[in-house]
Protein backbone atom coordinates (compact mmCIF):
# COMPACT_ATOMS: atom_id res chain seq x y z
CA UNK A 1 0.00 0.00 0.00
CA UNK A 2 1.20 3.51 -0.82
CA UNK A 3 1.62 6.63 1.30
CA UNK A 4 0.10 9.52 -0.64
CA UNK A 5 0.81 13.15 0.21
CA UNK A 6 -2.02 15.62 -0.43
CA UNK A 7 -1.09 19.31 -0.44
CA UNK A 8 -3.70 21.83 0.71
CA UNK A 9 -3.85 25.57 1.46
CA UNK A 10 -5.00 26.91 4.82
CA UNK A 11 -8.40 27.65 3.32
CA UNK A 12 -10.52 27.50 0.17
CA UNK A 13 -9.60 24.10 -1.28
CA UNK A 14 -12.35 22.36 -3.22
CA UNK A 15 -14.09 19.84 -0.93
CA UNK A 16 -14.90 17.35 -3.70
CA UNK A 17 -11.46 17.39 -5.34
CA UNK A 18 -9.83 16.54 -2.01
CA UNK A 19 -12.55 14.43 -0.39
CA UNK A 20 -13.33 11.93 -3.14
CA UNK A 21 -9.69 10.92 -3.84
CA UNK A 22 -9.12 10.60 -0.06
CA UNK A 23 -12.22 8.40 0.25
CA UNK A 24 -11.26 6.21 -2.71
CA UNK A 25 -7.64 5.71 -1.68
CA UNK A 26 -8.25 5.08 2.02
CA UNK A 27 -11.02 2.61 1.23
CA UNK A 28 -8.45 0.64 -0.78
CA UNK A 29 -6.01 0.65 2.14
CA UNK A 30 -3.64 3.43 1.08
CA UNK A 31 -2.45 6.02 3.60
CA UNK A 32 -3.18 9.66 2.80
CA UNK A 33 -1.18 12.31 4.63
CA UNK A 34 -1.77 16.04 4.39
CA UNK A 35 0.42 19.13 4.37
CA UNK A 36 -0.53 22.79 4.78
CA UNK A 37 1.62 25.95 4.93
CA UNK A 38 2.33 25.84 8.68
CA UNK A 39 0.67 22.61 9.75
CA UNK A 40 -2.75 24.08 10.54
CA UNK A 41 -5.92 22.17 9.76
CA UNK A 42 -7.13 23.15 6.29
CA UNK A 43 -10.59 24.60 5.71
CA UNK A 44 -12.48 23.92 2.49
CA UNK A 45 -14.16 26.65 0.48
CA UNK A 46 -17.29 27.12 2.61
CA UNK A 47 -19.31 28.35 -0.36
CA UNK A 48 -18.68 25.07 -2.19
CA UNK A 49 -19.72 23.10 0.92
CA UNK A 50 -22.79 25.12 1.91
CA UNK A 51 -23.78 26.71 -1.39
CA UNK A 52 -24.43 30.19 0.04
CA UNK A 53 -24.30 33.08 -2.39
CA UNK A 54 -24.65 30.94 -5.50
CA UNK A 55 -28.19 32.09 -6.16
CA UNK A 56 -30.13 30.13 -8.79
CA UNK A 57 -26.99 28.14 -9.67
CA UNK A 58 -26.58 26.56 -6.23
CA UNK A 59 -27.48 23.02 -7.31
CA UNK A 60 -25.21 23.23 -10.34
CA UNK A 61 -22.14 24.86 -8.77
CA UNK A 62 -22.11 23.60 -5.18
CA UNK A 63 -20.35 20.35 -4.28
CA UNK A 64 -22.77 17.50 -4.85
CA UNK A 65 -23.88 15.02 -2.20
CA UNK A 66 -21.06 12.60 -2.99
CA UNK A 67 -18.45 15.33 -2.64
CA UNK A 68 -19.94 16.74 0.56
CA UNK A 69 -20.15 13.29 2.16
CA UNK A 70 -16.55 12.44 1.26
CA UNK A 71 -15.32 15.81 2.51
CA UNK A 72 -17.18 15.46 5.81
CA UNK A 73 -15.63 12.04 6.41
CA UNK A 74 -12.16 13.30 5.48
CA UNK A 75 -12.35 16.11 8.03
CA UNK A 76 -12.70 13.51 10.79
CA UNK A 77 -9.60 11.61 9.70
CA UNK A 78 -6.71 11.75 12.19
CA UNK A 79 -4.18 12.54 9.44
CA UNK A 80 -6.30 15.44 8.17
CA UNK A 81 -6.46 16.86 11.71
CA UNK A 82 -2.67 16.65 12.13
CA UNK A 83 -1.14 17.84 8.86
CA UNK A 84 2.54 18.34 8.19
CA UNK A 85 4.01 21.72 7.39
CA UNK A 86 5.03 22.16 3.77
CA UNK A 87 8.66 22.32 4.94
CA UNK A 88 8.29 18.99 6.76
CA UNK A 89 6.61 17.38 3.77
CA UNK A 90 9.52 18.38 1.57
CA UNK A 91 11.79 16.18 3.73
CA UNK A 92 9.31 13.40 4.36
CA UNK A 93 9.07 10.16 2.43
CA UNK A 94 5.96 9.54 0.34
CA UNK A 95 5.09 7.34 -2.62
CA UNK A 96 2.73 9.57 -4.57
CA UNK A 97 1.45 13.14 -4.66
CA UNK A 98 -2.05 14.60 -5.02
CA UNK A 99 -2.75 18.22 -5.95
CA UNK A 100 -6.42 19.17 -5.49
CA UNK A 101 -7.79 22.44 -6.76
CA UNK A 102 -10.09 25.24 -5.72
CA UNK A 103 -10.63 28.72 -7.10
CA UNK A 104 -11.29 31.14 -4.20
CA UNK A 105 -8.63 33.60 -3.05
CA UNK A 106 -7.24 31.39 -0.27
CA UNK A 107 -5.83 29.03 -2.90
CA UNK A 108 -3.14 31.52 -3.88
CA UNK A 109 -0.82 30.73 -0.94
CA UNK A 110 -0.73 27.12 -2.13
CA UNK A 111 -0.44 27.88 -5.83
CA UNK A 112 2.34 30.43 -5.27
CA UNK A 113 4.30 28.53 -2.62
CA UNK A 114 7.94 27.82 -3.45
CA UNK A 115 7.82 24.93 -0.98
CA UNK A 116 4.90 23.41 -2.87
CA UNK A 117 6.73 23.84 -6.17
CA UNK A 118 9.81 22.12 -4.71
CA UNK A 119 7.74 19.16 -3.48
CA UNK A 120 6.15 18.81 -6.92
CA UNK A 121 9.48 19.06 -8.74
CA UNK A 122 10.95 16.39 -6.46
CA UNK A 123 8.01 14.06 -7.11
CA UNK A 124 8.40 14.43 -10.88
CA UNK A 125 12.17 13.96 -10.66
CA UNK A 126 11.62 10.70 -8.76
CA UNK A 127 8.96 9.61 -11.29
CA UNK A 128 6.36 9.20 -8.56
CA UNK A 129 2.67 9.05 -9.42
CA UNK A 130 1.33 12.63 -9.41
CA UNK A 131 -2.34 13.54 -9.74
CA UNK A 132 -3.52 17.11 -10.28
CA UNK A 133 -7.03 18.39 -10.81
CA UNK A 134 -8.40 21.83 -11.69
CA UNK A 135 -6.15 24.56 -10.19
CA UNK A 136 -3.84 21.87 -8.85
CA UNK A 137 -2.49 21.71 -12.39
CA UNK A 138 -1.45 25.37 -12.05
CA UNK A 139 0.76 24.41 -9.10
CA UNK A 140 2.36 21.70 -11.23
CA UNK A 141 2.83 24.06 -14.17
CA UNK A 142 4.69 26.51 -11.88
CA UNK A 143 7.09 23.86 -10.57
CA UNK A 144 10.45 23.84 -12.34
CA UNK A 145 12.66 20.86 -13.06
CA UNK A 146 16.46 20.80 -13.14
CA UNK A 147 16.37 22.18 -16.70
CA UNK A 148 14.51 25.30 -15.54
CA UNK A 149 11.37 24.36 -17.44
CA UNK A 150 7.98 23.50 -16.01
CA UNK A 151 7.71 19.87 -14.97
CA UNK A 152 4.77 19.73 -17.40
CA UNK A 153 6.89 20.80 -20.37
CA UNK A 154 6.78 17.92 -22.84
CA UNK A 155 3.76 16.33 -21.18
CA UNK A 156 0.09 16.21 -22.07
CA UNK A 157 -2.38 17.53 -19.52
CA UNK A 158 -5.80 18.91 -18.91
CA UNK A 159 -7.02 21.38 -16.28
CA UNK A 160 -9.98 23.65 -15.69
CA UNK A 161 -10.81 24.87 -19.18
CA UNK A 162 -11.23 28.47 -20.23
CA UNK A 163 -14.87 27.76 -21.13
CA UNK A 164 -15.63 26.30 -17.70
CA UNK A 165 -13.88 29.08 -15.79
CA UNK A 166 -15.46 31.96 -17.70
CA UNK A 167 -18.91 30.37 -17.68
CA UNK A 168 -18.94 30.11 -13.87
CA UNK A 169 -17.68 33.70 -13.58
CA UNK A 170 -20.30 35.08 -16.00
CA UNK A 171 -23.08 33.14 -14.26
CA UNK A 172 -22.29 34.78 -10.89
CA UNK A 173 -21.59 38.49 -11.51
CA UNK A 174 -22.66 39.35 -7.93
CA UNK A 175 -19.65 37.35 -6.65
CA UNK A 176 -17.15 39.56 -8.43
CA UNK A 177 -13.94 37.70 -9.24
CA UNK A 178 -14.68 34.73 -6.98
CA UNK A 179 -14.30 32.31 -9.88
CA UNK A 180 -11.29 34.15 -11.34
CA UNK A 181 -8.32 33.24 -9.15
CA UNK A 182 -6.01 35.16 -11.49
CA UNK A 183 -6.57 37.51 -14.44
CA UNK A 184 -5.22 34.80 -16.76
CA UNK A 185 -7.33 31.68 -17.06
CA UNK A 186 -6.07 28.34 -15.79
CA UNK A 187 -6.00 26.99 -19.34
CA UNK A 188 -4.02 30.00 -20.53
CA UNK A 189 -1.30 29.71 -17.88
CA UNK A 190 -1.00 25.93 -18.07
CA UNK A 191 -0.77 26.00 -21.87
CA UNK A 192 2.11 28.50 -21.71
CA UNK A 193 4.09 26.01 -19.62
CA UNK A 194 3.73 23.19 -22.16
CA UNK A 195 5.95 22.31 -25.10
CA UNK A 196 3.07 22.72 -27.56
CA UNK A 197 -0.46 24.14 -27.39
CA UNK A 198 -1.87 20.82 -28.55
CA UNK A 199 -0.52 19.23 -25.36
CA UNK A 200 -3.41 20.85 -23.47
CA UNK A 201 -6.44 18.61 -23.93
CA UNK A 202 -9.76 20.25 -23.08
CA UNK A 203 -11.84 17.12 -23.49
CA UNK A 204 -15.54 16.89 -24.35
CA UNK A 205 -18.12 19.39 -23.05
CA UNK A 206 -18.55 18.96 -19.30
CA UNK A 207 -22.32 18.56 -19.26
CA UNK A 208 -22.72 16.11 -16.36
CA UNK A 209 -20.70 15.34 -13.24
CA UNK A 210 -19.43 11.84 -12.91
CA UNK A 211 -20.33 9.75 -9.86
CA UNK A 212 -19.41 6.38 -8.34
CA UNK A 213 -21.70 4.55 -10.76
CA UNK A 214 -20.79 6.62 -13.83
CA UNK A 215 -17.07 7.44 -13.77
CA UNK A 216 -17.08 7.37 -17.57
CA UNK A 217 -18.72 10.81 -17.53
CA UNK A 218 -15.46 12.25 -16.25
CA UNK A 219 -12.44 13.21 -18.33
CA UNK A 220 -8.79 12.67 -17.46
CA UNK A 221 -5.45 12.79 -19.25
CA UNK A 222 -2.69 10.36 -18.32
CA UNK A 223 0.90 10.88 -19.41
CA UNK A 224 3.21 8.28 -17.90
CA UNK A 225 2.78 8.49 -14.13
CA UNK A 226 1.11 11.91 -14.28
CA UNK A 227 -2.70 12.12 -14.22
CA UNK A 228 -4.78 15.27 -14.61
CA UNK A 229 -8.46 16.24 -14.61
CA UNK A 230 -10.51 19.41 -15.07
CA UNK A 231 -13.13 19.97 -12.34
CA UNK A 232 -15.12 18.23 -9.57
CA UNK A 233 -17.24 16.58 -12.27
CA UNK A 234 -14.23 14.45 -13.27
CA UNK A 235 -13.17 13.46 -9.76
CA UNK A 236 -14.55 9.91 -9.47
CA UNK A 237 -12.83 8.86 -12.67
CA UNK A 238 -9.71 10.75 -11.56
CA UNK A 239 -9.66 9.03 -8.16
CA UNK A 240 -10.19 5.58 -9.66
CA UNK A 241 -7.47 6.03 -12.26
CA UNK A 242 -5.05 7.40 -9.68
CA UNK A 243 -5.63 4.26 -7.62
CA UNK A 244 -4.79 2.24 -10.74
CA UNK A 245 -1.55 4.21 -11.06
CA UNK A 246 -0.64 3.23 -7.50
CA UNK A 247 -1.46 -0.40 -8.17
CA UNK A 248 0.78 -0.37 -11.22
Amino acid sequence: MATVLMLLPNRDFDPTEAGVPWETLTRLGHTVRFATPEGGVAQADARMVEGFGLGPWKVLLRADANGRRAHAAMTQDAAFLAPLRYAQAAQDGFDALLLPGGHAAGMREYLESEAVHAIIARAFARNLPVGAICHGVVAAARARGADGRSVLHGRKTTALTRTQELAAWLMTPWLGRYYRTYPETVQGEVTRALAARRDFQAGPPALLRDDPKHPERGFTVRDGRYLSARWPGDVHRFAGEFAELLAA
